[in-house]
C-alpha cells in the first residue's frame, strides 16, 4: 500500500504542467507557425493588463439669478485583465505579431509580439504611441483605450507538461547455495 501511494504522488507530480513564457523557440519547437496549430493552444497573461478611456464633457452656463455654473462630467471606462487570465489565439498580423482574444466580440483582441533587440523571444503586449501620462494607445472593441504603463510588462504564458512514463521490473535474486 505504501508503494502505491508513493507511485501515485510521483505520477501526479510529474504530470502537472508548468507555466512558461511563450517564445519564438517554443513556437518553432511545437510547429506553431500556422494559425490552425496556434488555435489549439491555451494562453495566459503574465501580468495584469489595464485598459482605460476617459471622456470629459463640460458646459458653462449662467442661471436666472446671475450665478455662473461650470458643469463637468467625467466618464471613465476600464477593462482589467488579471494575471493568469486564459486567452486564445485569434490571428497573425503581417509583421508576425499575434492577436489574442480574452473575450468574445468584434475587435476585442490585444496584440502581442516579440520586441526588437530582445534576446528572450517572449511575446509582449504591444500598444501604439506610448505616452508617459496616458500610456499606450490600443484599439479594443472598436474604441480607443490607453494601457497603463505596467501593462507593457505583460507577456504570454503557456502550460508545458512533461510526461515521462517509466516501466520498471525488479527481481531480487536470492543466490545459490552449495
Amino acid at each position: 500500500m505504501k508503494y502505491v501511494l508513493i507511485l501515485t504522488l510521483l505520477f501526479v507530480g510529474v504530470s502537472c504542467g508548468v507555466k512558461v513564457p511563450f517564445t519564438e523557440d517554443l513556437k518553432k519547437e511545437f510547429a506553431l507557425e500556422n494559425a490552425e496549430n496556434m488555435k489549439k493552444v491555451q494562453f495566459y497573461s503574465s501580468n495584469t493588463i489595464v485598459l482605460e478611456k476617459s471622456i470629459t464633457r463640460g458646459a458653462k452656463a449662467k442661471t436666472e439669478d446671475g450665478t455662473l455654473v461650470n458643469s463637468k462630467n467625467n466618464i471613465q471606462d476600464r477593462i482589467i485583465i488579471p494575471v493568469n487570465t486564459k486567452c486564445i489565439f485569434d490571428s497573425y498580423d503581417a509583421n508576425g505579431s499575434v492577436n489574442i482574444r480574452f473575450e468574445l466580440g468584434p475587435g476585442k483582441t490585444i496584440k502581442f509580439g516579440v520586441r526588437e533587440n530582445q534576446v528572450t523571444g517572449r511575446y509582449y503586449f504591444i500598444a501604439n504611441n506610448w505616452d508617459y501620462e496616458k500610456g499606450g494607445e490600443v484599439q479594443y472593441g472598436g474604441e480607443t483605450y490607453y494601457a497603463t504603463s505596467n501593462s507593457g510588462n505583460a507577456f504570454l504564458l503557456v502550460v508545458i507538461k512533461k510526461l515521462q512514463k517509466t516501466r520498471r521490473k525488479d527481481r531480487v535474486v536470492k543466490g545459490l547455495k552449495v
